[in-house]
């Protein structure tokens, strides 16, 4: 039995296929962890919600920034399509009230604590332990799988503030808080301030920018994390080690690859994307 950490799919079902061949994967006998943002950018968002939610037990994925946009477009009435959103296959689909329901079950972190190893979309601030970050996903997890409490946060949570953690911070803006870092974050001031705008990889941002996982004194430090979101992100396998962090989105989505990470070895395996999708 092995357990396959899977980057971004973000709609690339026939990547998704392939990297799946390649790996052996047998849902008897082997699990998947996925990183969220299942969905979106990529032509078959419908194909790779179906194709996860038949594996069963055999997948966990956390929820990402676009599986959420995604609750928002068919939940809330006046949440508008963006530009290059890519998931009218799921809000037209039969069974798009099944798709809905099931993501909005998913949780926004896994962690096996016998491994040692937690799994999120983005990344955890600085200033939380992985128990204070199951803690705090808990909160946003248990929001989405109640329906009124759902509709009322997926209205508001839109928006970069607040950008520093208070234990003090209550409704709304601790929820978006929350999600904000575990679905948005890449950057932090040594401080912990998020800084959301900051996109590119980590030699093209202002000084006093770092990584969320490169901040000092961060408190998860003791725990490998592994997550997706940050495509221009590319570390070789001694940062892995040095920060105790594995980044899996290797832009599918935007004509790279598809990869997947053995946690029994940290071995990678990807696949070519067939995708021809620009970042413009």
């Amino acid at each position: 039995m092995a357990t396959y950490a899977i980057g971004d799919i973000q709609g690339c079902h026939r990547e998704l296929l392939n990297l799946l061949a390649m790996i052996g994967f047998s849902p008897r006998h082997d699990r998947l962890w996925l990183t969220g943002d299942l969905v979106n950018r990529g032509p078959h968002s419908h194909a790779v919600m179906r194709e996860v939610m038949q594996l069963g037990e055999a997948a966990v994925t956390v929820l990402g920034n676009h599986d959420l946009h995604l609750l928002a477009l068919a939940l809330l009435p006046r949440t508008k399509l963006r530009r290059r959103d890519s998931v009218d296959d799921i809000l037209a689909a039969p069974d798009r009230l099944d798709i809905i329901d099931w993501l909005r079950q998913q949780p926004l972190l896994h962690a096996d604590t016998a491994r040692g190893v937690a799994m999120v979309h983005a990344g955890l601030p600085p200033d939380w332990n992985l128990a204070e970050a199951t803690t705090h996903a808990a909160e946003v997890a248990d929001c989405l799988r109640d329906a009124t409490r759902a509709v009322d946060f997926l209205g508001q949570m839109y928006g970069d503030t607040p950008a520093r953690w208070d234990p003090a911070l209550h409704g709304t803006a601790r929820l978006r808080y929350i999600t904000n870092c575990l679905t948005r974050m890449r950057y932090c001031r040594d401080d912990g301030t998020l800084d959301l705008a900051a996109k590119g990889s980590p030699a093209t941002v202002a000084a006093d920018l770092r990584p969320w996982y490169a901040v000092p004194g961060r408190r998860s430090r003791d725990t490998t994390i592994v997550f997706g979101h940050w495509s221009t992100l590319r570390l070789d396998a001694a940062d892995c080690r040095r920060h105790n962090v594995y980044p899996l989105d290797t832009g599918a989505v935007w004509g790279d690859r598809l990869t997947a990470l053995r946690l029994e070895d940290y071995a990678r395996f990807s696949v070519g994307s067939s995708q021809a999708v620009s970042h413009e």
